[in-house]
């Protein structure tokens, strides 16, 4: 008996061996589940959530309890430092005023943010008042406003010189506020949209192709984040960082009050092509549907920070923008 040593050949019998090509193709997990967009849904949860007095005041008092430490610690080094090496001490002391200065200016900054804020919302609330109330002298003071808060925009520049040149014409509440609106708030309008499309088309594009855990999650909050500033921005609110997470939570709590944060196939069929969806993998499906509830978190967001609101004929909708920022992502051969 020989003692064999290396691989040992097996002899398959005359049919070919099946290719892994011939491999049926993994099934989906519940295919026939609908498309929900967790990622923005998750998204409205977290920055629609209003914080609880309990951790509000936890976070009142922490920040207080550590920013006193933190003083008379710095007061006593300082001092310290002043008895020991003179000039080394009051170099440090020079520094610390210095940064001192700094978060007193971005208080002031963060402060002049609410206010602008705060402006813009009277606004519309004014706005509001004078249509239900038909009264031309409070549209025309409305309208006062309004060009000094756009005054020196080079954007809204045409729209104040047209305005000027006609408002004396018009003695009626609400064609006075829609030519306002259609004067100076047009061209923002239309920025606002492009800021809404690249939104909508990044979360998209990210939730289709990357398939990290909590990626399109993290994508969406800040693609969001970053469009309701911008918009703000666009509309003259220039938030600061707090006033936009203010804003953002607005936004959103709005969303979720009102069932807004829900779309599927029915509203996108309509707009990619009928029976288009049920040919994608559910990964582009749920990237779609992400893009979609963007769309409609920065029409809500058009909504809050615009001075004026919107008239019936003026309202973008959220297929149209959804139709232009997510239809080039996909091209079909029709036949």
């Amino acid at each position: 008996m020989t003692d064999r040593k290396g691989p040992v050949l097996i002899d398959l019998e005359d049919e070919a061996a099946p290719s892994p090509s011939e491999a049926p193709p993994v099934p989906e997990i519940h295919p026939e589940a609908p498309l929900e967009g967790r990622a923005m849904a998750t998204v409205a949860a977290l920055a629609g959530r209003p914080p609880s007095r309990l951790a509000r005041w936890f976070w009142r008092l922490l920040v207080a309890l550590v920013g006193t430490l933190v003083s008379i610690a710095a007061w006593n080094y300082v001092t310290g430092l002043i008895a020991s090496v003179p000039l080394l001490g009051y170099a440090v002391a020079l520094l610390m005023a210095l940064f001192v200065f700094v978060l007193a200016m971005i208080t002031i900054k963060e402060l002049a943010a609410f206010a602008r804020l705060s402006r813009i919302d009277a606004l519309h609330h004014e706005a509001e008042s004078a249509r239900a109330d038909d009264s031309i002298k409070e549209a025309r003071a409305l309208t006062t406003k309004l060009v000094a808060l756009y005054k020196g925009r080079d954007d809204t520049r045409w729209g104040r010189e047209r305005l000027a040149e006609r408002e004396a014409e018009v003695f009626d509440a609400g064609a006075l506020l829609d030519l306002a609106e259609h004067e100076l708030l047009t061209p923002l309008d239309a920025a606002a949209r492009l800021e809404v499309e690249a939104a909508a088309r990044q979360v998209a594009t990210v939730t289709a192709l990357v398939p990290l855990a909590l990626a399109d999650v993290m994508a969406a909050l800040t693609s969001n984040l970053r469009m309701i500033r911008r918009i703000a921005e666009i509309y003259g609110g220039r938030s600061g960082t707090l006033g936009s997470l203010r804003l953002t939570r607005a936004v959103m709590s709005h969303l979720v009050a009102t069932g807004a944060v829900a779309v599927g196939d029915d509203m996108l069929e309509p707009i990619l092509g009928g029976g288009l969806l049920g040919k994608l993998s559910r990964r582009f499906g749920e990237g779609l549907v992400n893009g979609a509830l963007t769309a409609r978190v920065g029409v809500a967001a058009m909504e809050v920070c615009r001075p004026l609101p919107f008239s019936k004929d003026k309202r973008p909708s959220v297929r149209s923008i959804v139709r232009t920022a997510l239809s080039g992502l996909f091209t079909s051969n029709k036949g």
